[in-house]
């Protein structure tokens, strides 16, 4: 299915992340956002707030980030593509919703515009410490996607896949920018309408008494949803359930819905992954990154490689589900990870986890407020080198 033309501001722009995000949003068919301001993210909201109106959508300012994403979930369940966006405390106050979300399978997309922490912290500035919070925040087990973009350019085109991702696996995706991202003027290059490939949702065309919500086929699949007031008789809920939805309390149940829930994404990672490399194949040391921390990276990659190291680049595009199997696979090949997050050490501590022992894990810290100086990136690349 391509974009609709309406919800397109189809040409070349000069705007930051937040507002290109925005647009990737309407264009992918979201047409309810439920929000509450917080910087660094309210742009979004405010230009969604300005579009909406010409294109059919609806923005409610509600009380607090918990009722946003409460209202997200039911949007969704009544049948238009939901968002919220937000920042910071607000991202905590989502959890608990967005937990509810994945037990209901509720396709939305949540935009966390990160800044320094913990609490109130920098609300202005930069941070990638909500990288963690994004994969564990909510109770239980479970898989959730994340999506990290480093350009505004990329905040249209991954916000699009976002919500196709979310579509497709029945599944909140968390759009995980950051403040540098969000706040940097670029040119976005917005396509025309018939250029855009967006996944509908998929509704339910068969006889209402034949519907359940909740398959459980072993497939890795997902079944097609319907809106709630068109007559059918089923019950959405965050309790264990049957494939009706009606709660079922026993470990059986339990272990049905669990499965279902981790499956769906786990087995299907190689469609959900997005991956950025270059010069891996011969490095002896691999700088993983993320966000606009990739950005900065690539000097120290250019300034090592100029001086004749082996060094190839890791870009996480997608950062969960974690591509496990090829840092365990590219473990054995290289003598080192270098990853540079402006967080005390997340992601990193997961690339040393996938790298076993077999390749030694570099870490390069900054608590936030700025970006890496690339000099020590650059220091963290000769130290694993050696």
């Amino acid at each position: 299915m391509k974009a609709d033309p309406i919800g397109v501001a189809t040409g070349s722009h000069y705007i930051d992340g937040d507002h290109a995000c925005a647009e990737g949003a309407i264009a992918a068919g979201c047409r309810f956002l439920a929000g509450y301001p917080i910087t660094p993210s309210t742009e979004v909201a405010e230009r969604m707030a300005e579009r909406f109106p010409k294109v059919g959508g609806m923005f409610i300012q509600m009380e607090d980030e918990l009722a946003s994403m409460a209202a997200v979930v039911g949007a969704a369940w009544a049948g238009p593509k939901s968002m919220t966006v937000t920042s910071g405390p607000g991202f905590s106050l989502m959890m608990e919703n967005l937990g509810l979300a994945i037990m209901m399978e509720t396709p939305c997309v949540v935009v966390n515009v990160q800044r320094g922490g913990p609490s109130t912290g920098l609300p202005t500035l930069t941070g990638q410490a909500d990288m963690m919070q994004a994969r564990w925040g909510s109770h239980g087990d479970y898989e959730i996607i994340a999506i990290s973009p480093n350009s505004p350019q990329e905040c249209f085109d991954l916000t699009v896949k976002a919500f196709n991702l979310s579509e497709k696996y029945r599944v909140p995706v968390l759009f995980m920018m950051d403040e540098c991202v969000g706040h940097m003027t670029e040119k976005v290059v917005i396509p025309e309408a018939d250029k855009i490939d967006i996944v509908p949702r998929n509704f339910y065309k068969g006889k209402k008494e034949d519907y359940r919500p909740y398959k459980f086929n072993g497939d890795n699949s997902v079944g097609p949803m319907i809106k709630a007031g068109d007559g059918y008789n089923i019950h959405i809920t965050g309790l264990t359930h049957d494939e009706r939805g009606y709660p079922v309390i026993n470990a059986d149940a339990q272990d049905k819905n669990v499965n279902h829930l981790v499956d769906k994404i786990i087995k299907n990672e190689e469609d959900i992954r997005m991956i950025e490399t270059d010069q891996i194949d011969d490095a002896e040391v691999i700088v993983i990154s993320y966000g606009i921390t990739s950005r900065v990276a690539l000097k120290a990659v250019q300034d090592a490689r100029a001086a004749g190291m082996k060094v190839g680049i890791m870009r996480l595009i997608t950062v969960w589900p974690f591509p496990e199997k090829l840092i365990k696979k590219l473990s054995s090949k290289v003598k080192a990870f270098i990853v540079p997050e402006i967080n005390l050490g997340q992601v990193s501590i997961e690339v040393e986890r996938c790298a076993a022992g077999k390749a030694t894990t570099i870490g390069v810290p900054h608590a936030g407020g700025w970006v890496h100086d690339p000099n020590d990136i650059l220091k963290a690349i000769k130290k694993g080198v050696k």
